[in-house]
């Protein structure tokens, strides 16, 4: 999705599912749809072979669907969040808004399951003055998930820190606070944070030299 896009959708609720079985997790998505008019769902595999369920709307509609995946995903269920009253921000990247880096600082926060990145990213923006830059959601991440966070130093210091206390010991596999992102960076992830679609940049000052 482009950077500064908005996605339409706006709802007060927000619950994920992740299972580690694609067959359970798939029954799981229909119980929950067949029990709660949620506003929206978006589901499918991530890797290591686990099965991803977002689902939005609603706080009633969140909370029957959430406990419907709960009854149906057993002990298969990997990790699971509810945010009853999620921050609109967070609700937007998760659907792929994107924003480039504008301030001060760039924070980066890593976690282990998708399910504790939106619990940590939902602290960290409701505490303090900062600002998503991007999420990712596990896809390609052999099941981790991170979130760029832009803004000043003291807010970085201070949402890193809700943010990894917000989760539980050892959700957090990284996180650290970038001062005065250098401009080469600040262009590569403007344009996003995928190296299959990350084009060559040249620092400025930088030489070329023929090879051979």
């Amino acid at each position: 999705m482009p950077i500064d896009s908005c996605a339409k959708l706006e709802h007060p609720a927000l619950g994920l599912l992740e299972f580690d079985s694609i067959a359970v997790g798939i029954r799981a998505a229909d119980a929950m749809v067949k029990r709660a008019p949620i506003a929206f769902l978006k589901a499918g595999t991530v890797q290591p072979g686990r099965y991803l369920v977002l689902f939005g709307g609603s706080v009633a509609s969140v909370e029957e669907a959430h406990e419907a995946g709960l009854e149906a995903g057993g002990p298969r269920i990997v990790d699971r969040v509810l945010l009853p009253d999620v921050h609109q921000d967070v609700y937007h990247a998760t659907l792929g808004t994107r924003h480039a880096p504008v301030c001060e600082a760039l924070g980066v926060l890593e976690t282990t399951s998708v399910a504790s990145l939106l619990q940590a990213a939902d602290a960290a923006i409701k505490g303090t003055d900062v600002t998503i830059i991007e999420m990712r959601l596990a896809d390609d991440l052999g099941g981790k998930a991170f979130v760029l966070l832009d803004g000043g130093v003291a807010d970085m210091e201070a949402a890193l820190e809700m943010a990894a206390s917000s989760v539980a010991t050892g959700k957090v596999h990284a996180r650290t606070i970038i001062p005065r992102l250098d401009e080469t960076m600040r262009t590569i992830l403007a344009a996003g944070t995928r190296f299959g679609l990350c084009e060559p940049v040249q620092p400025e000052g930088a030489e070329l030299h023929a090879i051979g």
